[in-house]
């Protein structure tokens, strides 16, 4: 790919070496960055430039938890708490899932990402027809780790448990199959659901598995809610993550969703294995599941990054909303210090990059890092105010900012998004087939 320079009105880097560039452009040369340029760098600078001057420009927003198989469900599972919603609403309707309905809603998962700003994300999958997710990401021109739900203990669902040794031998085959490919943008997660629907071995050899396989992740939830936890402690006779720690399976290669619900011993756990800690603000609140204490995870210096969920429990997939709600809510129970703009707008990009183990390739906007950025008009009628350094753009950002702001999107150097229009998914197209798909699946789920 040739060189040119996207011209921007600032640039947050999320790079310590170089924060904030006022006024400057970003110079991208074979899908890399190759520098980030004064305005009187950008002005003596020659060959082709796109002028985005009225944007700011971020790194690409890294998603850590997303379930693109749920995207059908939104609005089909409203009001219920967490074990009512999986064992009455979301089971079934993966259950029902077809090849063609998996497709449909990942690719109204993907345009909903990419027009929001998001590049990069882990995505945990279905059990079955994981190889449509694989495909579809690849076409998209995203990046993202992905896996299959593991599930070998599953009495209310049987459709959707497998034996342990067939969960496992399917992951390895979808993993031979992706892991790498998309000039490396595609790796493989093995990613067992939870404790309530897996069997010990399985999440230990999973974990296992995605320690043999480079570049990969062990990605699961953890003690998300009240009925999870009481559930989980009458089987193991221990909480959701002592149990975790108790089979092996924390390392900085863990990743584990919500953990709403620790004690003093799991807090010391996560802290002293390297466990990264997925944030899903929106997801706890219209589960009634709870508020996670990141301040405190925080100073206990416990990785955090934040995912939207599903669509089925959120009900949108866009990292702005994460980020104001991740912004606000400990602010009632901790003041309004309590997590900065410009905290959670790294946890959004270069926290995400750490957990998914790409901090070196993407998360921050500094030479040599693969291009990808979101690109955030910021002069709408909501916002007039014109921010001067650093932290008001963080603020403009996370309080202010709405997926309609963004007006482009760099992923690995290519325009995924530009004029607000999403490059490689028509939107008309996309949502016509997911209406089809969702009538078919909804008959076939009897919901």
């Amino acid at each position: 790919m040739p060189r040119f320079l996207v011209q921007t009105e600032a640039i947050l880097t999320m790079d310590p070496a170089r924060p904030f560039v006022p006024g400057g452009a970003l110079a991208v040369e074979d899908g890399r960055i190759t520098g980030e340029l004064s305005a009187p760098e950008a002005s003596a600078a020659g060959g082709p430039r796109v002028d985005l001057g009225h944007c700011l420009a971020l790194p690409g927003f890294v998603q850590t938890h997303l379930h693109l198989c749920q995207t059908l469900f939104r609005g089909l599972a409203d009001d219920l708490d967490l074990m009512h919603w999986l064992r009455e609403r979301i089971f079934p309707l993966e259950a029902a899932h077809d090849g063609a309905s998996l497709r449909a809603s990942a690719r109204l998962g993907l345009w909903e990402l990419a027009r929001s700003g998001t590049t990069a994300f882990m995505d945990m999958g279905t059990v079955r027809h994981g190889e449509v997710i694989g495909e579809e990401i690849e076409a998209s021109g995203l990046r993202a780790l992905f896996g299959k739900a593991l599930m070998d203990v599953n009495p209310g669902c049987p459709r959707l448990r497998e034996d342990t040794r067939q969960a496992l031998e399917s992951a390895d085959e979808l993993a031979r199959a992706f892991h790498g490919r998309g000039g490396g943008r595609l790796r493989f997660a093995y990613t067992p659901r939870f404790v309530l629907t897996c069997t010990d071995d399985l999440l230990r050899e999973s974990f296992a598995r995605a320690g043999a396989l480079e570049g990969s992740r062990w990605h699961s939830h953890a003690s998300e809610s009240p009925g999870e936890l009481e559930e989980v402690h009458r089987r193991c006779g221990r909480r959701n993550v002592t149990h975790l720690a108790h089979l092996g399976t924390l390392s900085p290669r863990s990743c584990l969703a919500h953990c709403v619900h620790l004690d003093d011993t799991e807090v010391g756990l996560l802290r002293d294995s390297g466990a990264h800690v997925l944030h899903c603000p929106s997801s706890n609140l219209k589960l009634a599941s709870g508020i996670a204490d990141v301040p405190r995870l925080l100073r206990e210096g416990i990785s955090l990054s934040l995912g939207c969920d599903g669509a089925a429990c959120n009900n949108a997939l866009d990292m702005f909303t994460e980020m104001r709600l991740a912004a606000l809510v400990h602010k009632v129970r901790h003041g309004p210090t309590a997590v900065s703009a410009a905290r959670v707008l790294e946890m959004a990009t270069l926290g995400g990059a750490r957990a998914l183990g790409w901090d070196g390739e993407i998360g921050s906007l500094a030479p040599g890092k693969s291009a990808d950025a979101v690109f955030v008009n910021l002069g709408r009628a909501w916002n007039p105010s014109a921010p001067t350094g650093p932290d008001e753009y963080a603020g403009a950002v996370v309080y202010s900012g709405r997926p309609e702001n963004v007006d482009a999107v760099l992923a690995s150097g290519e325009w995924v998004v530009r004029g607000g229009r999403v490059e490689r998914l028509e939107e008309a197209a996309v949502r016509a087939a997911a209406g089809d798909a969702l009538r078919a699946l909804r008959a076939r789920a009897a919901i």
